[in-house]
């Protein structure tokens, strides 16, 4: 049997987490990494760590393997994970064609969507690269990056309409830390993960208005609701359970939890910070940022009413007062 050989495209921390569990996972694999900057590459191969995030983790994989180059990276493999922010994502593939992706098995570990397309990560390689659906896999939570470098015990869920493709790339990936989960709900797993990052923002904003946790539960699981209406309304034809980890446990983590950007990135928002000051500050994206933009569209094109979604967009795209806004969505919440 041919070894598999994983390219990785991406250099953040939920990148080299990633990177992580591939070198801890025993199954014999190729991997190559496809990192940003000339010099962190050069750091990575002298000190085997990422200078720029996660610097304990140890990278355990052959150090000529590590690229600058997109193109030769995803030329040496033949399961792609794609791992960069979604803003980012045309510009790292920028020299790469539908020729390159030809045959392989492409995994979204991205979380948001093309800002300028208004795409899913899924879409966007259908309708650019022309990759069959059924050679596309999404990775789903709860899992963030600073819990994997701990190897806190963390659960990934890998849609995709192929089982044999998921269950192939789940089987590369698990390890003594991480447990993973099957499901062929491509769509619903990558719409999911774009809204909670959305509602996570909403739970930093309304933190830094001094609402407590009652308020805070109270607007989860009306979140969790708005997201099952949202996915169904997009993708009907997929027997899901909301309340399971791939949307219901992504939701909480990052709505509660110390690791997550986008409830930071939001609390900054609600203390008053711009949204540049709040991303200047943070030197890190939070995807829900683009999100919210890019529901929106979605939103008026299936005239689907998501009042959490709405609050946010009027707060940080029409800066409209955050204490007015949340006072507001409080009358709605049930």
């Amino acid at each position: 049997m041919q070894k598999n050989r994983v390219g990785l495209i991406g250099s953040g921390s939920w990148a080299t987490a990633m990177i992580k569990m591939l070198g801890d996972n025993p199954v014999k694999k190729d991997i190559h990494w496809w990192v940003r900057k000339q010099e962190d590459a050069e750091y990575i191969k002298e000190h085997r760590r990422n200078p720029s995030y996660l610097s304990a983790v140890e990278v355990k994989l052959d150090t000529k393997n590590i690229s600058t180059d997109a193109k030769a990276v995803i030329k040496a493999s033949n399961i792609i994970i794609l791992n960069t922010p979604a803003a980012y994502l045309k510009n790292a593939l920028k020299d790469i064609d539908k020729a390159d992706f030809e045959g392989k098995i492409i995994v979204s570990a991205i979380k948001g969507i093309v800002p300028d397309e208004n795409l899913i990560i899924g879409e966007y390689l259908q309708q650019v690269y022309d990759v069959p659906l059924d050679n596309i896999l999404v990775v789903g939570g709860p899992c963030h990056a600073e819990e994997v470098s701990l190897e806190k015990l963390s659960y990934l869920t890998f849609g995709s309409k192929s089982q044999e493709n998921a269950a192939l790339v789940a089987s590369l990936l698990a390890c003594r830390y991480i447990k993973t989960i099957i499901s062929n709900d491509v769509f619903g797993i990558e719409y999911g993960a774009v809204l909670k990052n959305i509602y996570a923002l909403a739970g930093g904003i309304c933190h830094s208005l001094g609402y407590g946790d009652n308020f805070q539960a109270v607007l989860i699981s009306n979140a969790i609701r708005e997201m099952e209406k949202y996915v169904e309304t997009i993708d009907p034809d997929v027997n899901r359970d909301i309340n399971k980890s791939a949307y219901l446990g992504d939701l909480l983590v990052t709505a509660y939890s110390q690791f997550s950007r986008n409830r930071t990135f939001g609390a900054m928002i609600g203390k008053g910070y711009s949204v540049q000051s709040a991303q200047l500050e943070m030197n890190m994206v939070a995807e829900g940022y683009y999100a919210s933009a890019c529901i929106q569209h979605y939103m008026r094109k299936h005239q689907i009413e998501l009042p959490i979604c709405e609050a946010v967009y009027q707060i940080i795209y029409q800066h409209q007062s955050a204490a007015i806004i949340i006072s507001q969505l409080a009358e709605k919440l049930s």
